[in-house]
């Protein structure tokens, strides 16, 4: 990498997911060079460290448009507490205004800024599959599906605190059944009322995070579905923070998908030319 340091960037944090944004308007990376600087900087105790990378670019059709980037390196289409991030970031640096539309691989997101909530625009669900009967760890599992920017599988449990979130998480996250892309998995218990709660484990982190906004996406509308919910849902995480889904049904279609939560500033910093040495 022929990068020129130090390097701008901002920490934040959506509801426990943690990112690295950089403006990049001015581009120092090229497309082959961006996993392994995304990796290098979110490899926790060596460098920086995130669930995520954000790269803010120039944009012909919105306001901005992002390149995401998870921990390991690998490209993903699109991430609702990375995309609040990157909206209130672009707001607070004069890039987009309150209101704004910004491009990602699933498609045109469009958000709303206030203070430090942010209320974004999902694109249109795809892919429902309900009720299928997936072997896991050599028992049948009843798993529900759905594509909400990225695919996501849903269990739903009686105990979620006893959740074998990381045993049958990356079982089914590499499961021959979600192949090629995979899938993020979403562990969910129903509250009395509206509420749920949900423990994802995410695709490209490969573990547990404290949050995952298109995970709760689709948990909040696969529960609406099953009639275990109306919408707006309010979301639980695993770090204990709350997202609101609001979406409507007709029949199986789904629209007006919104995910509201918020998005906060954790520092500002410089990288050096260290911090995207990889361990030995």
């Amino acid at each position: 990498m022929n990068i020129k340091f130090p390097i701008n960037f901002t920490k934040m944090s959506g509801t426990g997911n943690d990112f690295i944004l950089i403006d990049h308007r001015t581009p120092f990376l090229s497309r082959e060079e961006m996993p392994g600087f995304a990796k290098a900087v979110c490899e926790r105790r060596v460098s920086v460290g995130a669930d995520g990378l954000i790269l803010i670019e120039k944009s012909e059709s919105a306001d901005f448009r992002w390149q995401f980037l998870n921990g390991d390196g690998s490209w993903a289409e699109m991430c609702g507490n990375g995309a609040r991030c990157a909206a209130r970031f672009a707001h607070s640096q004069g890039i987009a205004p309150a209101r704004m539309r910004f491009e990602t691989v699933a498609g045109l997101i469009e958000a709303e800024v206030t203070g430090s909530s942010v209320k974004l625009k999902m694109t249109p669900p795809n892919t429902l599959r309900l009720a299928e009967k997936i072997e896991v760890n050599g028992a049948e599992q009843l798993v529900h599906s759905l594509n909400t920017g990225v695919p996501h599988a849903v269990l739903f449990m009686e105990d979620i605190q006893q959740a074998p979130v990381l045993d049958w998480g990356r079982t089914l996250r590499f499961h021959q059944h979600f192949q090629p892309a995979g899938t993020n998995v979403n562990f969910v218990q129903p509250q009395t009322g509206k509420g749920l709660i949900v423990r994802t484990y995410e695709r490209g982190v490969e573990g547990e995070t404290l949050a995952c906004g298109t995970g709760a996406v689709a948990s909040a509308i696969i529960a609406g579905l099953l009639g275990q919910v109306q919408p707006p849902v309010t979301v639980t995480t695993s770090g204990g923070e709350q997202l609101i889904i609001h979406y409507a049904l007709s029949g199986q279609e789904i629209s007006e998908v919104y995910l509201e939560g918020p998005a906060h500033f954790i520092y500002e910093g410089q990288l050096h030319e260290e911090a995207i040495r990889t361990k030995s």
